[in-house]
């Protein structure tokens, strides 16, 4: 065997110094199997009890103590692990300092092809070496431990790799899952294997049964009554819901119960028992902080479990009536209009607040990405050690030793920091693309992350063909779906970011997402905001997103009345999105339809109080409302009706660019578009805006000749719009062309393209529109 061993191409190479010292350390590691129990070679090394000593070290146990040279003996392993003589445990490999460079040892010695193929689709990754070796390191350690190739490896052995690594580095070191995308990559596995491993280390949804069991409840029957009453309730809660109400009601409520009256049975509380109950709640409560919003939450829970089992008595008096019991909590200990008011004080405030800063947010995200994105293309057509200058920052192209890498890194000369810009570009923009969509929209965070490609949606004017973009919201909170106007603004955003995550066929890759709320995976789908992790996408969860806000605020420096830093949290841009919208005059039944609400308490909660309006704006409002709106006002639109609300978006063309005003509002300027603010202008009309420019300029020279200052005045004004205008065009041309110059425009990145059908002049009119999809 040792001789069979010594022929091995491993020892090609090598000079006759290293040669004799690997073959000598193989000779005394063969001898000392040799005294071991066994009929063959792998049973005397797992005699030997060299897997269970991964963690000390081996070499210990051939030299007996005595004084030899252990420096070759790893390499005398890979000889006989190469050879397929021993295969030591996953355990073992994994966590013993020898054998070294096994992946080498194995690649010329048993799977030439597999490792190289393996080694292609690593250079493709482009990523680091503290992501790569360990990688290989792991799957080198399968094909050792379970014999065959690299195209051998099934997902079973990957589970179990992690198992192990779980639990031999508890820290976290060496607990990525990078080598089973790899794996999967190059098309390892079959094609019914999970395209992420991550699905194995979810816990799923546990059961109703499993909920309630988690706490020791005395009492079955009292036990079983809680699975079936959470049974009832389980169709309308999502799983987080459930497990909190599960917690409420068996622990925070009947376990504590158990504990301080043993015994107890029934639902039937005597006053003493009730009182002392809720008497312990508010005592814990006041201890962890939460004495309004936890403590309320709990006997908010506890009352409608005995008003639920109330009312089905009366449907199912055999399985709900022995158990009909007056509620220990009365209406008045669970009223929230203290807090209510409170919070919607404290909500106002906050949002007043962050909408005044909302526009320098938005400048500093927009200048931060595109300086991220010039320090990128700069440094990345710069020589390693070679100096560049940009955004008035000295950099230095830093070197790599000749490893191929991906990210692109620099130094700043005088402090010697390290700076990942690759990275940093990377956030710079999903900070700008995360504020620009949600303060657009005013979408829920879950909603942000579900947005998708088929998402985007073109509505085409039966008559003129002017396309309106769309965008679907799926249903999340209040399952109600809906569909927003796409602005300019936010549809620039949203090819940009196409542009973006598009791969090398010019599709949107299908990504994998978890939904928290549920405990459940979904099925892939192009989500806009993803990310590319090592060899698979992976979608941009809100936790990252809450990340990405706090570091442009950070770096914004915004502050507070109070001088601190202002924090701004997703839903922050619902409140400001809502509360803008009604400022400006959006009805508020249409906000609440807009922002997905059921109750349109709901969306005027949403709103700051700005008191100045609340009495002027808002009972005006509805005082018109009752008095030009009649009771049937939702109802089927009439031809003109319809011919009138088509014929609004069809006027909304002018000379200059598009008026973004509201449907069935008037012109408040007399048609001054220079001076309007809701003017969108469009870049191809520049050298009509300049035309008028100089016209202006020429008409002030002469008002200032004769004397007229009031019509100098007034000249002024509008040569200082015109120029703003300019400013504009200019920002938006900027936009097209600057930062994604192959940007398509938001008919070549729309999925689906709605349309209406002209109305037949005899036929009933439809109200169903036809989808097609692009």
């Amino acid at each position: 065997m040792q001789a069979l061993v010594a022929a091995s191409s491993l020892l090609d190479g090598l000079d006759e110094r290293t040669r004799h010292a690997r073959l000598s350390a193989l000779g005394v590691v063969i001898d000392w199997l040799a005294l071991q129990p066994g009929d063959t070679w792998q049973e005397r090394w797992d005699a030997s009890g060299a897997n269970d000593s991964a963690r000390s070290d081996w070499r210990r146990l051939v030299t007996r103590g005595a004084r030899r040279d252990e420096d070759h003996f790893g390499s005398a392993l890979a000889l006989l692990i190469s050879s397929d003589v021993l295969r030591p445990s996953v355990g073992f490999l994994l966590t013993s300092p020898t054998p070294r460079r096994l992946t080498a040892s194995l690649a010329a010695s048993r799977d030439l092809d597999g490792f190289a193929t393996l080694m292609t689709a690593l250079e493709a990754t482009g990523v680091s070496i503290g992501t790569s070796h360990p990688a290989t390191t792991r799957i080198a350690a399968i094909v050792a431990a379970k014999g065959g190739g690299v195209f051998d490896v099934t997902v079973g052995d990957c589970i179990e790799v992690l198992q192990i690594a779980k639990a031999a580095f508890a820290d976290g070191h060496y607990n990525s899952p990078f080598f089973y995308q790899l794996l999967h990559s190059i098309g390892v596995f079959s094609d019914d294997a999970p395209p992420t491993i991550r699905l194995f280390n979810t816990a799923g949804k546990r059961s109703v049964e499993d909920l309630v069991d988690r706490y020791p409840i005395n009492c079955r029957a009292v036990r079983d009554l809680l699975v079936d009453y959470l049974h009832e309730r389980e169709a309308r809660l999502d799983h987080s819901t459930m497990r909190a109400l599960s917690a409420n009601l068996a622990n925070v409520f009947w376990r504590d119960l158990e504990i301080h009256h043993p015994g107890i049975s029934s639902l039937h509380l005597t006053t003493e028992v009730k009182t002392a109950w809720k008497q312990r709640l508010i005592e814990q409560s006041t201890r962890t902080g939460t004495v309004r919003l936890g403590a309320m939450e709990i006997l908010s829970s506890v009352r409608a479990f005995y008003l639920d089992i109330n009312e089905w008595a009366h449907d199912d008096p055999a399985r709900w009536g022995p158990w009909a019991a007056p509620s220990p909590i009365r209406y008045a200990e669970i009223s929230h209009k203290k807090n209510r008011d409170r919070r919607k004080s404290t909500m106002d405030q906050r949002t007043r607040e962050r909408l005044s800063e909302l526009p320098s947010l938005a400048r500093s995200a927009e200048a931060e990405r595109r300086d991220a994105a010039q320090r990128l293309n700069i440094a990345s057509g710069t020589g390693p050690g070679e100096t560049f200058r940009v955004a008035g920052e000295t950099l230095v192209r830093s070197s790599h030793g000749g490893r191929a890498v991906t990210h692109v890194w620099a130094q700043d000369p005088d402090t010697a920091q390290r700076r990942d810009l690759t990275l940093e570009e990377h956030w710079a923009f999903w900070a700008w693309a995360a504020i620009e969509v949600l303060r657009h929209t005013g979408v829920r965070i879950e909603e942000l992350g579900e947005l998708s490609h088929h998402d985007m949606i073109e509505y085409r004017l039966p008559d003129t063909g002017e396309v309106v973009p769309l965008l679907h919201v799926a249903p999340s909170k209040t399952d109600v779906e809906r569909l927003l106007v796409i602005s300019p603004e936010l549809a620039d955003v949203l090819s940009a970011i196409i542009c973006r995550v598009r791969g090398e066929n010019q599709t949107v890759p299908l990504v994998l997402a978890y939904d928290e709320h549920e405990r459940t995976w979904l099925a892939p789908m192009p989500l806009l905001f993803q990310r590319r992790f090592g060899a698979e996408h992976r979608p941009i969860g809100p936790q990252a997103i809450r990340d990405l806000l706090g570091r442009v605020v950070e770096r914004t420096g915004i502050t507070g009345r109070d001088g601190k830093a202002l924090r701004y949290s997703p839903h922050d841009f619902r409140r400001m999105f809502i509360t803008d919208a009604i400022l400006h005059g959006m009805p508020p039944h249409i906000a609440q339809l807009i922002a997905g609400h059921r109750d349109l308490n709901v969306t005027m909660g949403y709103k700051a109080v700005y008191p100045e309006e609340v009495i002027n704006g808002h009972r005006a409002f509805i005082a018109r409302r009752r008095a030009l709106r009649p009771s049937s006002e939702y109802r089927v639109p009439s031809e003109e009706e319809w011919e009138e609300f088509l014929g609004h978006f069809e006027r909304r063309k002018v000379s200059l660019g598009t008026c973004g005003r509201s449907y069935a509002t008037p012109c408040i300027h007399e048609h001054s578009c220079i001076r309007c603010p809701l003017l969108r202008p469009d870049p191809r009309q520049r050298s009509r805006l300049v035309e008028i420019e100089v016209n202006l300029g020429s008409r002030i020279d002469e008002a200032i000749r004769e004397g007229w200052s009031g019509e100098s005045e007034g000249l002024e004004v509008s040569l200082a719009a015109t120029r703003e205008k300019l400013a504009t065009m200019d920002e938006i041309a900027a936009r097209q062309t600057e930062d994604h110059l192959d940007t398509p425009g938001f008919a070549r990145t729309a999925v689906r393209v709605v349309t209406t059908p002209p109305r037949p002049e005899q036929s009933e009119p439809s109200s169903t529109p036809t989808a097609t999809l692009n």
